[in-house]
């Protein structure tokens, strides 16, 4: 047979055999995880299916090869919309953060808005993200850029502090919602320190830049919903799923809310240490 013995070539077909039920094991156990989570990459799959890859003898290297396979990697997207107005009368407040270690939840909260509606329904999302933990602590999606929207988040994020004791820093670029008053009345209420980015780099605040394409690249935009009485529940569920399930590059692979609830993780350092200057972290 082709210079092989028949046993040689039955050997070769079962054991070709066992590798597609072993690839559809895998692409089931992707398809699951990506139910609620659409976009989760190869690096956070193998941390979240560990267990059962290695029981079928799959490796990181492997998953992506069957991944890649199968059609089932993970392209990265760009958009961009501008939501930032800086010219405004309002004062705008000194960067506090630059050199600043991040050690603790509660330390630093970063904020943001985000443009997550379509060309007939403009839809804009603010949000308030935990520095430490990545924990996303406030959100609101209106359809209105007014103060509004980012002072519901802000609202909510205070209530549901879990270390009120402790110092806190606020820190967003100098848009007109956070400059305004009723937005710097609210942190000087709760005793919260204002920081605001000091340049147009758009990688000043790139903690919330990033948490914010997240939510949208892997959970919003997936769903495509073009309604904000459609909008609300989406970003509700991605929030809570995003904070509960989705592991972090940045924070030892744990979840927003598993590392929230402790101090002892030390995250990932930035490429630059710099918060007040063009940085990236690792998510």
């Amino acid at each position: 047979m082709f210079g092989y013995s028949r046993q040689v070539y039955y050997r070769a077909i079962k054991a070709e055999e066992a590798k597609k039920q072993r690839a559809q094991k895998v692409v089931s156990l992707v398809q699951e995880k990506r139910m609620s989570m659409p976009r989760l990459g190869t690096r956070k799959l193998y941390h979240l299916l560990q267990p059962e890859l290695q029981a079928l003898g799959v490796g990181r290297d492997k998953l992506f090869h069957i991944l890649k396979a199968n059609h089932m990697l993970i392209q990265p997207k760009k958009s961009y919309h501008i939501t930032t107005n800086s010219h405004h009368r309002f004062r705008k407040h000194k960067n506090v953060i630059a050199d600043l270690p991040i050690t603790r939840p509660e330390q630093l909260w970063v904020a943001d808005i985000t443009y997550v509606g379509t060309r007939e329904n403009p839809m804009y999302l603010a949000l308030v993200t935990d520095a430490y933990s990545k924990k996303i602590v406030g959100y609101n999606v209106s359809n209105s850029l007014s103060v509004d929207g980012a002072l519901s988040a802000l609202k909510q994020a205070i209530k549901n502090r879990k270390y009120p004791s402790q110092p806190l820093i606020h820190h967003s670029d100098r848009d007109l919602q956070y400059c305004s008053t009723d937005y710097q009345k609210q942190l000087a209420k709760a005793k919260i320190t204002c920081s605001m980015t000091e340049s147009y780099d758009p990688y000043a605040n790139a903690i919330a830049e990033r948490i914010n394409g997240i939510l949208k690249q892997e959970f919003i935009e997936v769903v495509k919903a073009d309604k904000l009485d459609i909008m609300k529940p989406l970003v509700e569920d991605s929030v809570s799923i995003y904070n509960k399930q989705r592991p972090h590059l940045s924070c030892q692979m744990n979840t927003p809310e598993q590392m929230h609830k402790q101090d002892q993780v030390k995250i990932k350092s930035y490429k630059k240490q710099n918060l007040g200057e063009a940085s990236f972290t690792k998510v």
